[in-house]
C-alpha cells in the first residue's frame, strides 16, 4: 500500500471503533481523495456496515470491476471490500501460488473488513496462473484478485 494513502485499513478499524463505542448512529466522511460510511444496521446496538471508496471510484467502478470479473470467468474475485491478504498472518507462507491446483472450496486469502478476517474461497476449479492484487491492499468487490488456467 502505497505511503500517500490517506487511511489505511488500521485507521479505519480505529475510527469504526470509535463510532461503534459512541451514540452516534453513522459517520459519512468525504475528502477529494476517499468516501467512508459506517453505519449500523437498522436496529443493531452493536455492529456496523462500511463503504469506501476512492475518489473517481464510484459505483460506475464497482461495475467496471463486476464486468471483469464477468467477462474473465477464470478469475478469482473479491467477495465484498477491505484488504486482502496472501497468508493466514504475518510471515506465513501464502495460501495459494502460481502454479498450485485449487478447487472451487480452496482458501486463497483473505479480506479483513472491520477487523474481521473472510476467507476468499477460489469458486472454480484450475491452476492458479497469475497473482492479480498485491499483499495488503485495498481492494473493491468484484475485484480480481487471481487468474486460473
Amino acid at each position: 500500500m502505497s505511503d500517500d494513502l490517506p487511511l489505511n485499513a488500521e485507521d479505519i478499524a480505529e475510527i469504526a471503533a470509535i463510532i461503534e463505542a459512541s451514540p452516534y448512529r453513522e459517520l459519512d466522511l468525504s475528502t477529494r481523495r476517499f468516501r467512508l460510511r459506517l453505519a449500523r444496521a437498522d436496529g443493531a446496538e452493536t455492529g456496523l456496515t462500511q463503504e469506501w471508496q476512492w475518489a473517481g471510484s464510484g459505483p460506475e467502478a464497482v461495475v467496471t470491476a463486476e464486468a471483469e470479473h464477468a467477462a474473465d470467468p477464470d478469475a478469482v474475485a473479491a467477495p465484498l471490500p477491505g484488504t486482502f491478504y496472501h497468508a493466514p498472518q504475518p510471515g506465513a507462507p501464502p495460501f495459494v501460488t502460481v502454479g498450485d491446483e485449487v478447487g472451487p472450496e480452496t482458501v486463497v486469502g483473505i479480506v479483513e473488513t472491520m477487523k474481521l478476517m473472510n476467507p476468499v474461497h477460489a469458486g472454480l476449479a484450475g491452476t492458479v496462473a497469475e497473482v492479480l492484487a498485491p499483499n495488503a491492499t485495498m481492494v473493491a468487490k468484484g475485484q480480481p484478485l487471481f487468474r486460473l488456467a
